[in-house]
């Protein structure tokens, strides 16, 4: 744990090694990402124990899946790529000032804090990481105080594959990440809920900090008219009980047509029979990962009950080891704090459309979600869908996996949050993208100087026609 002035001191020490080599070359930035694979590869083990300790279950294969693969993945593409991200980038200029010529010069922003949640501890903190070292910048990390196993162990890792001055972990409670959100870092990315997010923005503002917010929201499920019905149940399950739910862009309720309600909880039935046998005892589904939260969660489920929702249970749970069974819950009035908050669980609303535009319309009138998942086969309804909806990002005929592409920046947008990372554009986040405009030698700028006469006014009326 550290005090607010050791933090101070912590970033200090980090801009004045940033100062000493301020656009670190390729060498230095693919040693770092080495370094960072290899620790992951070595601490494979240690890592996923860890993190199941924290939760109570985690499955191992989860946190390998779901965290481990998608980290080193991440390393391997920007070993790939980071070079060519490096390089200047040519730019237009204007017919009227040439010969000059424009360029973009990617430069690292400095220092990054990142905010890593509970949730995903080892992807949340891991994946901005390879984005900011690709980018050439130091790195503190605040860990949170629900993994408190996982979060000691990640601190001493990564203090003995990097100098104080390259990446450093920050681990303790709450009071510890306000100081930290109110360092002057280069740029902030936090993970985490939206009223969360709220108090790291207004931090971040007294120091004009540029934020990235990865928040969460209600991620709807819709299955069109046309969907592949079973594999559609399949998928948003999948998505929903990985986890245990507890993923900021699990499916947080599903729209769909009404007349295949009891359809949908009958195939649900199945499927998280063959997914999750004898489910209370099944190592392969996880705890729900604090008291608090599962208290939560029972708090949401009953109080939609006592509004006169129905719950269709999906297995048997166990609750000295804090382990929820699916839940899909019909008749769920609108008012309920399960169809208001983001659920973070395996709790599941159905809400029933009678067209794809009412449903359309229902998530209209709502907080911009961070994913949408659409089942549906027609090319026409999927474009319809895509263009009246707005969502940090679609999966189409699947859930969860358009975080996983490279190719994609990952983020939200209005409540869910700002910004974006992933590849290369998250190289472009934590780097300045330097405009330069270099004037020829010869050209002809000394027109348009004072004294404003004659001359001066043919030139500005030749440029406001070409402008």
């Amino acid at each position: 744990m550290a005090d607010s002035a050791e933090l101070t001191a912590t970033l200090h020490r980090m801009r004045t090694a940033q100062a000493a080599d301020p656009v670190p070359a390729w060498h230095a930035r693919a040693g770092r990402l080495k370094r960072l694979a290899r620790m992951l590869r070595e601490q494979r083990a240690a890592f996923a124990a860890a993190i199941d300790a924290d939760f109570g279950r985690r499955p191992i294969e989860e946190t390998e899946l779901l965290e481990l693969f998608p980290s080193l993945s991440a390393v391997r593409h920007a070993l790939r790529h980071g070079q060519r991200w490096m390089r200047p980038r040519r730019a237009s200029t204007a017919l009227v000032f040439l010969p000059g010529r424009n360029r973009l010069l990617p430069q690292p922003r400095g220092v990054v804090g990142i905010v890593a949640p509970w949730n995903y501890p080892l992807y949340l903190a891991v994946g901005p990481l390879v984005d900011a070292l690709a980018a050439g910048n130091r790195v503190m990390i605040k860990m949170s105080e629900y993994t408190p196993r996982f979060s000691a162990l990640f601190a001493e890792q990564v203090a003995r594959c990097f100098a104080d001055d390259e990446v450093v972990v920050v681990t303790g409670d709450a009071a510890i990440a306000q100081a930290f959100t109110a360092l002057p870092f280069d740029h902030l990315l936090f993970t985490g809920s939206t009223a969360v997010g709220h108090q790291v923005m207004r931090a971040a503002s007294a120091n004009l900090t540029p934020v990235t917010l990865e928040l969460g929201g209600k991620s709807p499920a819709i299955v069109g008219p046309g969907a592949r019905f079973e594999a559609a149940v399949e998928r948003i399950l999948f998505g929903k009980l990985v986890n245990a739910g507890q993923t900021c862009i699990a499916p947080d309720y599903v729209l769909l047509p009404r007349d295949r309600i009891a359809d949908f909880v009958a195939a649900a039935r199945t499927v998280a029979a063959r997914l999750y046998p004898d489910l209370a005892r099944n190592r392969q589904y996880a705890s729900i990962a604090s008291d608090r939260h599962y208290e939560r969660l029972l708090a949401l489920r009953d109080e939609a009950l006592a509004a006169g929702a129905q719950a269709e249970p999906l297995g048997e749970g166990d609750a000295a080891r804090r382990v929820l069974p699916p839940t899909l819950l019909t008749g769920v009035g609108e008012d309920t704090a399960v169809m208001r908050e983001e659920i973070f669980g395996p709790l599941l609303p159905l809400v029933p459309y009678d067209d794809l535009d009412q449903a359309l319309a229902w998530i209209a009138t709502r907080p911009h979600p961070l994913a949408l998942y659409l089942f549906e086969q027609d090319e026409r309804l999927i474009e319809r869908v895509l263009a009246r909806t707005h969502a940090g990002g679609v999966t189409i005929n699947d859930t969860l996996y358009h975080i996983a592409q490279h190719g994609l920046p990952f983020g939200g947008v209005g409540a869910s949050g700002m910004g974006g990372y992933h590849g290369e554009a998250g190289f472009r986040t934590f780097s300045h993208l330097k405009p330069v405009f270099r004037q020829a030698r010869w050209n002809g700028a000394g027109l348009l100087n004072p004294p404003y006469g004659r001359r001066f006014g043919r030139m500005l009326d030749l440029l406001l026609r070409r402008g």
